[in-house]
């Protein structure tokens, strides 16, 4: 059997948040609920809590209907262990994790868990650091540190349960962790990879760390966009940007549907109206402007708004000019104009409509748009 025991005791004084750490609030719920997620999603069969004194009823309400006990933390941590081992049989098997370390993922857990089975032995996790350490001398550096030859530990530490009873009984010291208790009793101590999540939440910085790690993506928002235009043998054909052989749209300005619809589909998402009320025929500066324009004034506008283009399609409805062999070149100029991919296709409507009779040419355009990234440079 393996047992978890949560330490939830602490006072948090360095967070400042004025209560105990491991009731603050993350992202709606406390330190010890989502530390409490990662526990439970491990192969672990119980698990026992213990709570800041005098807040063990608020922790009892918090674990309601899950299989776990709550029992009065210590003055210090050693003490809160062994006031949780009093409910852990020596012959099972116990993870010791702070709840002050709330997105250590399960897979930690079941990690820490296989090695003490295997061995016996007491495990940790830890990483090695990625800085370059230096020992000082008061302000003066004494020499660099082989940063192979050290580790950073976290937790959940796993243990025989009646072998770490005993050593932190019989501790002549206070240790900041329970592996050097377990080692000081002369028992071995081995090391197993971390996780860069299993970070320690103690200061302000590393609340908001964890904030940000647990916020939902950016949503995107979508929009739709549709042109058509007639036919009309006194003007050049301009379609996605390019010129094509044959009799042009009519329209205020170059009539380029493709573009038109690309550009209503990103006002759309942005919620920013549409092509007519941004650039409408009773515009005289309008006339003749060039579709590809309008496209790339509609990304400005998004920028303004805080959205970003993530991706664009676009279909090209009608009989003609046949779009295949160009295709490409469209698209690479389109995705340029935008800034994020556009994918373009063809079809007909066999024989129905407007453009099936040939008296002109439609677009349908959808818009994937997202917030932004806020940019920090001066």
């Amino acid at each position: 059997m393996t047992v978890a025991v949560v330490v939830a005791a602490g006072d948090g004084t360095r967070l400042g948040a004025g209560m105990p750490k491991a009731l603050v609030p993350l992202a709606g719920r406390t330190l010890l609920a989502w530390a409490l997620d990662g526990v439970l999603a491990a192969d672990v069969d119980r698990v026992v809590v213990a709570a800041p004194p005098g807040r063990v009823d608020d922790v009892e309400r918090g674990v309601a209907g899950l299989p776990a006990v709550v029992v009065a933390g210590g003055a210090d941590r050693q003490a809160s262990v062994l006031a949780a081992l009093g409910h852990v049989a020596d012959d099972e098997v116990v993870l010791v994790h702070d709840a002050a370390r709330p997105l250590t993922p399960p897979s930690v857990f079941d990690l820490v868990r296989a090695e003490v089975v295997r061995t016996g032995d007491g495990v940790i996790p830890a990483l090695t650091p990625a800085d370059t350490i230096k020992r000082l001398a008061g302000d003066a550096v004494v020499e660099t540190v082989r940063r192979a030859l050290l580790a950073a530990v976290q937790t959940p530490q796993g243990f025989p349960a009646g072998a770490l009873r005993r050593a932190l009984e019989s501790a002549d010291a206070r240790h900041t962790d329970d592996a050097a208790a377990f080692a000081a009793a002369g028992h071995r101590v081995r090391v197993v990879e971390g996780s860069p999540d299993a970070f320690k939440i103690t200061t302000r910085w590393d609340l908001r760390r964890a904030e940000q790690l647990l916020a939902p993506p950016a949503a995107t928002r979508s929009g739709l966009g549709i042109d058509v235009h007639a036919f009309a043998d006194d003007r050049p054909m301009r379609l996605g940007g390019l010129q094509w052989p044959g009799p042009g749209l009519a329209g205020h300005s170059d009539a380029d549907v493709v573009c038109h619809a690309i550009a209503d589909a990103l006002l759309s998402a942005g919620g920013l109206g549409d092509l007519g009320s941004r650039f409408g025929t009773d515009r005289a500066e309008e006339a003749g402007r060039a579709g590809l324009d309008f496209v790339t004034r509609s990304v400005a506008l998004l920028a303004e708004a805080g959205f970003a283009p993530v991706h664009v399609a676009v279909q090209v409805v009608g009989n003609r000019p046949r779009i295949g062999a160009r295709r490409a070149e469209m698209e690479a100029l389109l995705t340029a104009a935008v800034g994020s991919p556009v994918s373009v296709s063809g079809t007909t409507t066999d024989g129905l409509g407007l453009t099936g009779r040939g008296e002109g040419v439609a677009a349908v355009a959808t818009a994937l748009v997202a917030p932004a990234p806020v940019s920090f440079r001066r």
